[in-house]
């Protein structure tokens, strides 16, 4: 028998998140997750997708992968530090160093989990973590379990860190003190000002931070934010996801060695949760040698960005201030946000709402993803149909 205090909080809680326009409708996709997507029974033009290279599908990445369940397996076995290393994890490792420019690379089952185990691992009651406003959920989480003091700045605002950090430092009342950004912010596509913290970093001795999820493949030629401003030798942490521009699943962080010897012994999912399995490790190892290879995914998928934006802001469309491909289209009503991206689906296009707690209130939008695998003919139709809609509802 379930609780009825259990019933009666999700019940009414679920209602009202109804009524507010904030409640997420999941969409299973039947096949693969590529430029077009099947929903039931449906063809959609992809937008929401962070395969941004197109590399989820791609056939060289699916014969190494299946090789790897042929000569290891499907899964791993055991957590890294028992008998779960294995040689592809080795191999993937030290590729991903070589590809971030860094003495070593330590991986993880996610980027979220790489935030959860890096930062607790450093960082303690006794310290102090300035952290950029708009970070990741799972930023703000591993700050928390950390029980650092969290100081938020404002959203790339260079004279506030500046300022908190000098407080922070003055008082005394901290061991370390860690500045954390994103360096792509998902939901906006604007760019930190990397050069500009890592000045203040220098100033106030702060420990530098950037989880570069939405920047690694997308920038710096694929190596992304940190390597796009030449910095490899000033930002101490560098974390990154094999989720997105990857295309396979999970996640690392790069620095020096004597911080990836430390996450070893000290990041609680590396120690307590079963390593990626062998066709994920392989995998991702292909598609980061592809990246270091060859630059064509990156410009096709900066060339695609390009395009959609020029099309959807000519029809007048909000895109914010985007510095990457990802765009997004402001709607502001959280209500009208989730029936913009309903009527985008019954014409063909599937471009997910996002409102609130993922973006602030009041700036409910649909978030715009154009891949590297996307052609100009399925933009092109995507826009027509971004016109149609936007009309019809009075947007445009």
């Amino acid at each position: 028998m379930s609780s009825k205090v259990l019933d009666q909080f999700l019940n009414e809680n679920i209602a009202d998140l109804k009524d507010r326009g904030l409640y997420n409708e999941i969409d299973p996709v039947q096949g693969a997750n590529g430029p077009k997507i099947n929903i039931e029974g449906k063809e959609l033009i992809n937008l929401s997708s962070n395969n941004y290279l197109g590399l989820a599908t791609d056939e060289r990445l699916k014969e190494v992968a299946k090789n790897a369940v042929d000569s290891h397996g499907v899964g791993s076995g055991a957590v890294r530090t028992i008998n779960g290393t294995l040689d592809l994890h080795i191999e993937l490792e030290k590729r991903l160093a070589e590809f971030k420019g860094t003495e070593a690379v330590i991986s993880f089952q996610s980027g979220f989990n790489c935030n959860m185990a890096a930062i607790s691992a450093v960082m303690d009651k006794n310290d102090a973590i300035l952290s950029d406003q708009l970070n990741h959920a799972s930023i703000i989480d591993g700050c928390r379990l950390s029980k650092a003091k969290i100081i938020p700045f404002n959203h790339s605002d260079m004279d506030d860190l500046r300022q908190k950090a000098k407080e922070a430092v003055e008082s005394g009342q901290y061991n370390k003190i860690m500045v954390i950004t994103d360096g792509v912010f998902s939901m906006d596509g604007d760019v930190a000002n990397l050069p500009e913290i890592v000045k203040i970093a220098e100033e106030f001795d702060l420990i530098t931070y950037v989880d570069d999820a939405h920047g690694s493949g997308v920038l710096g030629k694929g190596a992304g934010t940190v390597k796009h401003f030449g910095l490899q030798d000033k930002i101490d942490f560098q974390m990154g996801t094999l989720s997105k521009a990857i295309g396979v699943i999970g996640g690392y962080v790069a620095g020096k060695a004597n911080l990836i010897d430390w996450l070893k012994v000290r990041s609680r999912p590396f120690l307590f949760s079963t390593a990626v399995s062998p066709a994920d490790a392989a995998a991702s190892k292909k598609a980061v040698e592809l990246l270091m290879e060859s630059t064509e995914l990156h410009d096709r998928l900066w060339e695609n960005g390009n395009y959609l934006k020029e099309g959807l802001k000519k029809l007048g469309f909000d895109i914010g201030d985007s510095e990457t491909p990802i765009t997004p289209c402001v709607i502001g009503d959280e209500k009208d946000a989730q029936k913009f991206s309903k009527r985008l689906y019954e014409e063909g296009v599937y471009a997910k709402s996002i409102v609130f707690p993922t973006v602030p209130r009041g700036t409910g939008r649909v978030r715009n993803m154009p891949t590297a695998a996307h052609t100009k003919e399925m933009l092109d139709d995507a826009i027509a149909i971004y016109e149609k809609v936007g009309k019809e509802m009075g947007l445009i």
